[in-house]
């Protein structure tokens, strides 16, 4: 695969209102610095449009293959990477002095254009995780599952929230999940029922041999897949 640092320009000039991302970046490959720097560069080429994903990075093989060091420690690194990024997109100065990471009056310009600092995406499951969710971030992307699943994890993540002093209903939920593009109607109802649960932020698997065609089969849906989730706040608000 090539590198999303990279392609993200390239995908934000051929969809000119497109906001885009990736979900999620590994945080043990990158120094903060460098992913700050990296993010605020496609924050300005796609003229404010990025949404800043991050995660704890899981992968043990690519670890091994390129060395990357960390993957032990990988929460803690986060940990100290979510404070060294929110403060190098938001302050004139960085100083941390972590158990990881280490700066000193660090200066990071330009700042992104998105104010305070482009949404920040945190995949998390577990207990450590959804507390930094709740910490810093701006949409909780739940680390895949079925609805069940996102049942059983929504009560922790509010759990989490309230130990940080934050309003659930602040943080956007976001989910990836897999269609094989038969059936029209089985997509529409799963999408309703993760709208049911608060997932508004969704992402559909192009998997398979054809994904393009699959691609063209989802884009023709997405005035229905709209109009679902324009019926869904109209339901919230009526309550």
């Amino acid at each position: 695969m090539c590198g999303t640092s990279t392609t993200s320009p390239r995908s934000a000039a051929a969809g000119p209102t497109v906001r885009i991302g990736c979900l999620v970046t590994g945080n043990t490959y990158r120094n903060p610095a460098l992913l700050a720097k990296e993010a605020v560069t496609v924050d300005h080429l796609s003229g404010g449009r990025l949404e800043f994903g991050i995660g704890a990075a899981w992968a043990e093989i690519e670890h091994e293959m390129y060395g990357f060091e960390g993957l032990d420690h990988r929460v803690g690194r986060l940990s100290e990477s979510l404070r060294i990024i929110k403060s190098l997109f938001t302050e004139e100065r960085t100083t941390f002095e972590g158990r990881y990471y280490h700066f000193k009056e660090a200066i990071a310009n330009p700042k992104p254009i998105q104010k305070p600092h482009p949404p920040f995406w945190i995949g998390a499951s577990g207990p450590t995780t959804l507390r930094l969710v709740a910490r810093y971030g701006d949409v909780w992307n739940i680390a895949g599952g079925d609805p069940d699943r996102v049942k059983e994890l929504t009560p922790m993540f509010e759990e989490a929230c309230g130990s940080v002093g934050r309003e659930a209903s602040e943080i956007r939920r976001s989910l990836q999940f897999g269609w094989d593009g038969e059936n029209r109607n089985e997509l529409l109802e799963l999408s309703a029922r993760y709208l049911e649960l608060g997932v508004t932020e969704q992402v559909i698997y192009l998997r398979g041999e054809h994904p393009v065609a699959l691609a063209e089969k989802i884009a023709e849906m997405l005035p229905d897949l709209r109009k679902l989730g324009s019926a869904t706040m109209a339901t919230d608000s009526a309550r």
